[in-house]
């Protein structure tokens, strides 16, 4: 099982005025590392796009432990939990600098197609990401 690991500075931006991470901030960070595993396993998702296949969000969880700080960077680890061929759930664990988990949390995504919305196999038109994910699943 390969787990990506992506490190994120804390931006001020990202924050409230006690200098703590606004919650939805853990989301982009997410798809940050969902995107940083997905070309670790040799992907691009422009490319998947480009051949009229998206993958929406289903399903969220997200279980905030505790806050991220402005001036920190954080650690976004991402694995792949669950994979049937059609549906994907991504794990999460974010940690701050001093190893402490500020999140766990999945994401679920189906592959559809752009036009119609459908859900597709990714087995049958991705065969090459199907072999990896089937490998690399928790």
């Amino acid at each position: 099982m390969v787990i990506s690991s992506a490190t994120i500075p804390v931006r001020y931006a990202e924050t409230d005025q006690m200098g703590v991470v606004y919650h939805a901030n853990y989301l982009i960070w997410c798809e940050i590392g969902r995107t940083t595993l997905i070309e670790d396993l040799g992907f691009k998702y422009a490319d998947m796009e480009r051949e009229g296949v998206l993958s929406p969000v289903t399903s969220l969880n997200m279980n905030y432990k505790f806050p991220a700080k402005y001036g920190e960077s954080v650690i976004v680890q991402t694995w792949i939990e669950e994979y049937n061929g059609i549906r994907v759930k991504y794990g999460y664990e974010i940690r701050n600098g001093k190893d402490q988990v500020c999140l766990t949390g999945t994401s679920e995504h189906v592959c559809v197609d752009k036009e119609t919305f459908r859900p597709i196999s990714i087995k049958k038109h991705f065969p090459e990401w199907h072999e990896v994910y089937e490998k690399n699943k928790k």
